[in-house]
């Protein structure tokens, strides 16, 4: 286009000149004129195209935020889909539970009732705590009739759990064995282990399956009340059931990375 300008000028100028309309300094100062116009046009037409590369760079720049804030967009949908099932599967596991609870709790009510034992729950655990008197002579891992009773109940009531580990775990107070047990028990581990082993054969007896039984001891060392006082002493002569979830099991067995 300016060369066409230039070209037009040149021969409106020798048109000019030729006819004697036009002094050679009139023209030469035209001519510089318009030559300062071309110069200003192709300046403008330069900065023209700067603004037009740096709008196309920008657009493009806007094009790539566009497409990266679009696949992150998708991501977090992604993210917030998965924590919505979590928390359904949370909301489904803690409805569950208290399902269980009440079940187990209504079971055995009228044992509740009694004393003769307790359902606590936590988390993702059942515990039922039994009372040390009615299922064992002081010193002794041998069931007593009405523990018997009371256990039977306890092992029709634990049947249905089929998710859960049941740990049976024996605990005693801090008074030492005396000597005359001593040969058949030596310490406290040895007798809170026995009557959880006796517990677990009882329970296997009456079809809980063995494999889902886990009997352990914690002698005197986990104590729920001083063992300053008779009450505390007797509080702390326990049997505990512990229902846990397999996969809490699975997790815990499960070796570190």
């Amino acid at each position: 286009m300016l060369r066409h300008l230039r070209i037009g000028i040149a021969i409106i100028a020798v048109g000019l000149i030729t006819s004697g309309c036009v002094s050679s300094g009139k023209f030469k100062k035209m001519e510089a004129d318009k030559n300062t116009q071309i110069e200003a046009l192709e300046k403008q037409k330069a900065a023209l195209e700067q603004d037009k590369n740096k709008t196309e760079g920008n657009l493009n720049t806007l094009k790539e935020r566009y497409s990266a804030l679009e696949q992150k967009n998708a991501a977090t949908e992604q993210q917030v889909g998965s924590l919505q099932q979590e928390k359904a599967s949370l909301v489904a596991a803690s409805q569950q539970q208290q399902q269980q609870y009440e079940a187990l709790v209504q079971g055995l009510s009228s044992e509740v009732e009694k004393g003769q034992l307790q359902v606590r729950q936590f988390k993702n655990m059942l515990t039922v705590d039994l009372a040390e008197k009615i299922f064992f002579d002081s010193g002794k891992a041998t069931l007593k009739p009405g523990g018997k009773d009371v256990l039977k109940k306890v092992g029709e009531a634990l049947k249905g759990y089929e998710n859960k580990i049941i740990r049976v775990v024996g605990h005693t107070d801090n008074v030492p064995m005396a000597k005359s047990l001593q040969g058949t028990f030596p310490t406290n581990w040895d007798l809170s282990v026995a009557r959880a082993t006796t517990v677990v054969r009882f329970l296997q007896e009456v079809g809980v399956p063995p494999e889902r039984m886990v009997p352990s001891g914690r002698a005197e060392y986990d104590p729920v009340a001083p063992n300053d006082s008779p009450e505390g002493r007797q509080k702390n002569r326990r049997i505990e059931i512990m229902l846990i979830d397999k996969n809490l099991i699975s997790e815990m067995s499960r070796p570190a990375d």
